[in-house]
């Protein structure tokens, strides 16, 4: 299928939609503004047109049609959230350009690495360390782990092919689920963590914190870390389990890096820093928006980052325009009242059913309906407002709900070669077939939603989230 065919499907899509009847009980604009809506989305899955595009074309069509004035179609980027993923972005440049992120690893591999199953937990664990700062997935785990991943597969002479199972597969495999699961954990991990928040405002009425968002997240999050690494080393076990020549090339690998740099130390004090003024929110009331825009001013004022560092990193811009014009499409798609109308309708479906059914139920078709989307963005777009009020009209406490399919958001990545940005470059490693990335997926997805919802509902009921 050519870009001209995606194209007209796109805009057929919306025709169709802009002029069915007009539900019942629904403003026509709410309805015209969901058909642009899901034109959008069809455009974000097929992508006749790069996603940033098909948004701004989408966005604008929005006031040219008199849905929404000019302000209102703009409002989306002037909230503290995008500019928290702005700055977010460029923090991870910093943590890329001056290498500290490559440094961590290859500190962690030279102190521990002298087995497979420990390589396998040290990249986990430095996903976790950098995931804080690092709000592209992508570009943590294609960036930063992937790379030292596939030199350590090399060293051992495991290459795709016959020799593929020595410890290829599995560092690949540890090194994508780490990503996922990392994803999930913080609040600046993954570029729509932060809509997600804002549409939990929007719809829920109730504020996700970067605290919160973290705290809840800690023991879950933990706990996957520790158990997804043994269980892909014990069901699918390497041919090599001792590897004392990892440390070796983390040794020479940190000889050849040098002394640790000033731009190094100065990431490292900014983003230590940056993780207790987050944490401490509570008593501080800064902003975290405002702690990532200090965060680059150091950096700026520091010259770790230079002023074309800002203007050349396209992922920040980039995400600046498709997810500003998100927030303001989903933003009036709540206002205009199309997702209150549509809880309303589902809830009056289910007279006298329990919320704990219902919350299950929509936690498991937020989950595998990834399967559908090429996109985490377009999966948390589309679906996350609508589920959420589905829930919480159930009886479902707002709080667990937000958090639960928030952090499904992430782990639903785990199913497909195509769900995240880091799937294609770690599957495009050629050590993993489809059907087994898959069929690993499904099951470590199974075992996440056990730890996350079982346990994790549990910490979230000592948390006092529900």
């Amino acid at each position: 299928m050519n870009n001209l065919t995606r194209g007209l499907l796109v805009l057929l899509l919306g025709i169709l939609i802009w002029f069915c009847p007009v539900p019942n009980g629904l403003p026509l604009e709410a309805w015209r503004l969901f058909a642009i809506f899901v034109s959008v989305i069809a455009g974000f899955i097929l992508q006749p047109l790069p996603i940033g595009a098909i948004a701004f074309i989408g966005l604008t069509f929005t006031t040219f049609a008199n849905i929404l004035k000019p302000e209102e179609a703009l409002s989306g980027f002037s909230g503290d959230t995008i500019w928290l993923i702005v700055s977010a972005f460029l923090f991870a440049r910093a943590f890329t350009k001056s290498g500290l992120g490559r440094r961590i690893a290859y500190l962690l591999i030279k102190r521990i690495g002298d087995s497979t199953l420990k390589i396998g937990y040290t990249l986990a664990l430095t996903e976790l360390i950098i995931a804080p700062a690092t709000p592209s997935n992508t570009a943590r785990g294609g960036g930063i782990v992937y790379p030292i991943a596939r030199s350590l597969a090399a060293a051992f002479q495991s290459e795709p092919g016959a020799s593929a199972n020595r410890v290829g597969c599995y560092l690949i495999q540890v090194g994508y689920q780490a990503n996922i699961i990392t994803s999930a954990m913080f609040m600046t991990s993954m570029a729509a963590n932060p809509l997600i928040a804002l549409l939990a405002a929007q719809t829920l009425h109730i504020e996700l914190t970067w605290g919160m968002w973290a705290a809840a997240s800690s023991v879950p999050g933990i706990l996957s870390l520790l158990i997804i690494p043994y269980f892909l080393y014990k069901v699918y076990p390497p041919e090599v389990t001792h590897t004392p020549e990892a440390k070796i090339l983390a040794e020479k690998e940190l000889q050849s890096m040098g002394s640790m740099t000033f731009a190094e130390k100065v990431v490292a004090a900014v983003f230590v820093g940056a993780l207790l003024l987050w944490g401490t929110a509570q008593y501080t009331d800064l902003n975290a928006t405002v702690v990532a825009m200090l965060a680059v001013s150091v950096m700026l004022m520091t010259k770790v980052l230079e002023w074309k560092d800002v203007l050349e990193e396209k992922g920040a811009w980039d995400t600046f325009i498709w997810m500003g014009s998100l927030i303001s499409l989903a933003d009036y798609l709540s206002k205009l009242g199309f997702i209150p109308w549509v809880a309303n309708v589902v809830s009056a479906s289910m007279p006298g059913i329990s919320w704990v059914p219902v919350f299950f139920l929509v936690v498991a078709i937020y989950m595998y309906a990834q399967y559908g989307f090429a996109s985490m963005t377009a999966h948390v777009v589309s679906m996350y407002a609508a589920l959420v009020s589905v829930a919480v009209c159930a009886g479902a406490p707002p709080y667990l709900t937000a958090l639960a399919l928030g952090f499904a958001s992430s782990l639903c990545g785990s199913l497909t070669h195509y769900a995240a940005g880091s799937a294609p470059i770690y599957f495009g490693s050629g050590y993993i077939t489809q059907s087994t990335w898959w069929k690993q997926g499904f099951i470590v997805s199974v075992i996440n939603l056990i730890i996350w919802l079982g346990i994790g509902g549990v910490w979230w009921k000592v948390l006092g989230l529900w």
